[in-house]
């Protein structure tokens, strides 16, 4: 009966020692790797049996004050908000105020048409999946950059490929989406998804600086190589006061970036993941759309960039791993959210900026989601 008693605590004693060191394992891990790449703050989560299962922060929020991250820290997430902008478009097609086959122009107030393929309607889909033909080449904070009656270059907006028939990330068609948002639902662009999107499923943030506390901010920076300095990005978090007090409904939505000024902390952004996991609907109960939308979201509409609606399918992030998710880059900042196609994990990770510049920092994605990968799924 005694080496009954013993057994059992011995194999309780190593199952908590093990559930132990495989956190310590990866802390030790992560801390290396963001010393290598000089990392200035990371917030990180895992998902598995639709619960995070681990969450933790490293490094600093603010270089100056050496202020934490912390679980309730805010990063400006960059373009994994275009998910959000998809499912917002997404709730107005099933409520049948529009559809994906709706040609944009209707919408838009204004012709969109490639002017190499006049006859070629560009639909909704189209910009949510980036196949529209169109480019950024024009900049994308303002529509009237595609607007033939006020932009006398509005057709280096667009391709020479057919609509439908090739493949560009473009920031312009998801602020041309949020625009759309606005007009189709009649609320302004940054409180439709508050009240749509994040206070359904009880998340804190948004895309509107003022309406934030402004203290739980994560400062974004890069890196000056002739300072040899980081360097803060004081721009990712510019409230635009002044514009938004002269707003403008159905026209000066850009300014919110519905293509990529979501702010979030981590853990929120993985409860917002878990939806998706969900196909639409959330661990305790909460759809936000319809499992066939949500289907839709995952769905590559391009071969080779296997890439859905604000969604895409990746094997170069966790080698031999598929996953689906999307990336954000902006000011510094490098974040990612990805889950497993079979549901079983998934992972979000946000840097508020690294020391290694060019393809080094975007590693800091591939690097931090391997480490993730190895400690808390891969098979032993």
């Amino acid at each position: 009966m005694k080496r009954i008693i013993f057994f059992a605590l011995t194999i309780s004693v190593l199952l908590v020692s093990c559930g132990k060191s495989r956190e310590q394992a990866f802390e030790e891990d992560i801390e290396a790797y963001r010393a290598q790449m000089g990392n200035v703050g990371l917030a990180v989560a895992v998902v598995k049996d639709n619960k995070i299962v681990y969450h933790a922060n490293f490094g600093v929020s603010d270089i100056e004050t050496q202020a934490p991250v912390q679980d309730n820290s805010l990063f400006r997430i960059a373009s994994i908000s275009k998910s959000f902008s998809a499912v917002s478009m997404l709730q107005l097609v099933e409520k049948g105020l529009v559809s994906l086959d709706t040609d944009v122009s209707e919408l838009a107030g204004f012709t969109v048409r490639n002017p190499k393929f006049p006859d070629k309607v560009i639909t909704l889909e189209l910009l949510m999946s980036h196949t529209s033909s169109l480019n950024d080449s024009q900049g994308y904070f303002t529509l009237d950059v595609i607007n033939p009656e006020v932009n006398p270059d509005w057709a280096k907006c667009y391709n020479d490929y057919e609509p439908g028939a090739g493949y560009e990330y473009c920031n312009l068609n998801y602020n041309m989406v949020g625009t759309f948002i606005e007009k189709l639902s009649g609320e302004r662009f940054d409180q439709y998804v508050v009240h749509h999107v994040l206070e359904p499923l009880g998340l804190y943030g948004g895309y509107c600086v003022d309406s934030l506390d402004a203290s739980r901010f994560v400062k974004l920076y890069s890196y000056d190589a002739k300072a040899d300095a980081m360097v803060e990005q004081t721009d990712a978090y510019a409230p635009r006061s002044e514009r938004i007090a002269n707003y403008r409904f159905g026209y000066d939505t850009p300014v919110f970036s519905p293509t990529g000024g979501m702010k979030i902390s981590a853990c929120d952004l993985a409860r917002y993941m878990m939806m998706h996991m969900g196909f639409g609907t959330s661990p305790d109960g909460v759809r936000l759309i319809s499992e066939e939308h949500s289907r839709s979201m995952q769905t590559p509409r391009s071969s080779e960039e296997n890439y859905g609606l604000a969604i895409n399918h990746s094997d170069k992030r966790v080698e031999g791993v598929e996953l689906i998710g999307h990336t954000g880059g902006a000011y510094g900042l490098r974040s990612a959210m990805y889950f497993a196609p079979d549901r079983s994990f998934g992972f979000v990770m946000i840097s508020s900026g690294c020391k290694v510049d060019g393809d080094g920092d975007q590693n800091i994605i591939n690097g931090t989601l391997t480490r993730l990968y190895n400690h808390f799924v891969k098979p032993d």
